[in-house]
């Protein structure tokens, strides 16, 4: 398979988790998700969409470093990782959008930075640069994390 094929696959990947998550997202961001009492910081809808469009592409580069890397037992590990911290991503809209469930995404969302962070630690020796490229995911989540609290504590 070519490099640039290789390339492609894993960006589609991970904007596909984006896609699924979106489903959910869209039919309640203009309606329940209006209802809720948010904290001050919380920033205007229209940033989340450009926001994970970039971070679903630097996650998609970053898998390709990966899946382009020698073959070793700490490769399978990453990729673990990384597919179920995928997963845990887009099931974070539905937890939270589709269900209406603040309370159980701030558990989900815990979970996938658990995830997000062995992902990291995995890539930094396989490719450092798959690594870094994962920084600005984990500290959106981390932000994103600290919004669903609030979010929780708001709306009792």
């Amino acid at each position: 398979m070519s490099n640039y094929l290789k390339l492609f696959l894993a960006i589609l990947v991970c904007q596909a988790a984006g896609i699924i998550g979106s489903f959910f997202t869209i039919n309640s961001v203009n309606t329940w998700y209006t209802t809720l009492e948010k904290p001050f910081f919380n920033p205007p809808s229209w940033v989340f969409g450009p926001t994970w469009t970039i971070l679903y592409l630097l996650m998609g580069i970053s898998l390709y470093l990966v899946w382009n890397s020698k073959n070793t037992k700490e490769k399978k590990v990453g990729l673990k990782y990384f597919y179920i911290q995928l997963v845990l991503n887009a099931l974070w809209s539905i937890v939270f959008f589709g269900f209406k469930s603040p309370p159980l995404a701030l558990i989900e969302i815990l979970t996938l930075w658990i995830m997000i962070f062995l992902t990291i630690r995995s890539f930094l020796k396989i490719n450092k640069n798959a690594a870094y490229l994962l920084f600005p995911y984990i500290a959106w989540v981390s932000f994103a994390t600290i919004l669903n609290l609030f979010i929780v504590i708001l709306n009792p």
